[in-house]
């Protein structure tokens, strides 16, 4: 491998653009050389307009490649396990994209897969890599706002479209998946520890597809709530809201930070507001990736963070009398 780690794009997608291949551009150590889609002709589209290399029409080509190192699978999430499994098999590492899986035994398999092959396998959960999550726990335990007593977290998005894939049963769709999977996992960094699922309700759009979700959790018997909503009606919003004994934290935009933030910190001398500076999230991640591969740094959502997410995320789609996905 070297001192540089080859990355492969698993599908021509949306997402890539920014989460890997302009980063890419700023980060040291790394570079795309190749993506895959089952058209070879898109691949080719694709490749010519983001100037990657190398265009193949199979992923099992790209798995294969000797040119490449990792393998960024940002495929619907019903491909996550089959095609990240196999990417590790191969002797690659993987960033997949989150929704890590489709449940918790499949991300189960994941992880086995990776130890087996001695290979990295991170979940791009990427807010969690930017300064202003780090701000967030320098907050937490200076102790200014006391002990925690509650905390609530949203995202929500509307998404109209009902062919697109996040609503979708068999590729995983789901709005929980989707958005709902940040502020739980903003809650567990919050806390630091796992959630005991109390109740959840849904609301629901094609057969098994929650347009809307809610649910109530505890940490070591405190509260927590998460929500999300893609209905067509919903709202652009995505915050989170910490209770303390002594003051309260307020966490304005903290998936996207580079697009504009606020953490508002009530505490015994008052309230204040600061922004955090920095670079786009995906730019931390992509760091992450590298250091995680070469220099064997671990990274904050391996895989023993990505299947505590996805128990939690069957517990609550439990709760809320859905199937987990891929039941």
């Amino acid at each position: 491998m070297g001192d540089r780690v080859r990355i492969g794009l698993l599908g021509a997608s949306r997402i890539a653009p920014p989460a890997v291949i302009a980063p890419a551009g700023s980060v040291d150590r790394v570079e795309i050389v190749a993506v895959a889609a089952r058209d070879l002709g898109r691949a080719e589209a694709y490749a010519g307009q983001h100037g990657i290399p190398v265009a193949l029409g199979s992923y099992e080509e790209l798995i294969a490649d000797d040119r490449i190192d990792a393998v960024y699978n940002a495929l619907p999430a019903s491909a996550h396990a089959p095609w990240t499994i196999a990417a590790l098999e191969a002797g690659k590492h993987v960033l997949s994209e989150k929704p890590f899986c489709l449940n918790a035994a499949e991300a189960r398999a994941m992880v086995d897969a990776a130890t087996a092959a001695d290979r990295v396998l991170i979940e791009a959960y990427h807010w969690r890599y930017h300064p202003f999550a780090a701000r967030v726990r320098e907050v937490l335990d200076s102790g200014r706002i006391g002990t925690i007593t509650s905390f609530e977290g949203t995202f929500s998005v509307p998404i109209a479209d009902l062919t697109d894939i996040r609503h979708d049963l068999a590729l995983g769709g789901g709005a929980f998946m989707d958005l709902g999977c940040y502020p739980l996992h903003m809650s567990r960094f919050v806390f630091g520890s796992e959630p005991t699922v109390l109740s959840a309700t849904a609301v629901e759009g094609n057969p098994g597809i929650d347009l809307s979700l809610s649910a109530e959790l505890a940490y070591d018997g405190v509260p927590a709530r998460v929500s999300c909503d893609m209905s067509p009606g919903a709202s652009v919003d995505m915050w989170f809201h910490v209770t303390g004994t002594d003051g309260e934290l307020h966490a304005s935009n903290p998936i996207q930070p580079a697009l504009g933030n606020a953490l508002r910190i009530t505490d015994a001398s008052g309230t204040s507001t600061e922004s955090v500076a920095g670079a786009a999230t995906y730019h931390y991640q992509l760091e992450a990736f590298v250091a995680a591969v070469l220099d064997g740094t671990p990274a904050p959502t391996g895989g023993d963070d990505a299947i505590a997410t996805m128990v939690a995320m069957d517990a609550i789609y439990a709760a809320a009398g859905l199937p987990p996905r891929g039941a």
